[in-house]
């Protein structure tokens, strides 16, 4: 019953821009244990995704400020890296040319037919809502392509 040492955090998130030199690839010379390539990652969090950080820890303070917490305390370094706490999304971009995207507008991969990817890796970008609905959508879409194509002996 009595006050405890009380504390409250808040979190942002928000949306790293596309760029096409942000990528995901299969390792040259690295295995895995099983012989196959492992992926590597190269991707960086750039002006717009530190300006956006520093808005919103700026923000978050004010927020909690005006509802009265007092002791306010903000990370204003960024310490973060890709993968923490977001939808990885655009490693398998979807598009029309085959030479900057891996699927078509059916999330099929351009030269692998019998190959459908239905997760967030077609979309290059998203704002900071969850994205599941978006995602259950594609695969509907993609499912129904699929048992067309199939019926037609085309898969």
């Amino acid at each position: 019953m009595e006050l405890g040492g009380w504390r409250a955090y808040l979190g942002y998130m928000g949306e790293c821009l596309p760029h096409h030199d942000n990528r995901m690839t299969l390792s040259e010379t690295e295995k895995d244990e099983w012989g196959m390539p492992i992926f590597e990652i190269d991707c960086e969090m750039r002006e717009n995704e530190n300006a956006m950080f520093e808005d919103g820890m700026k923000t978050g303070v004010e927020m909690l400020e005006a509802a009265g917490c007092t002791d306010v305390k903000a990370n204003i370094k960024p310490n973060w890296n890709p993968g923490l706490g977001i939808h990885e999304m655009g490693t398998a971009r979807m598009g029309k040319d085959v030479k900057t995207s891996m699927l078509n507008k059916y999330n099929q991969i351009h030269n692998v037919k019998n190959v459908f990817v239905t997760d967030g890796a077609c979309m290059t970008s998203s704002a900071c809502q969850n994205p599941s609905l978006t995602y259950m959508a594609i695969t509907a879409r993609a499912a129904n392509y699929a048992i067309d194509e199939l019926k037609k002996g085309n898969l």
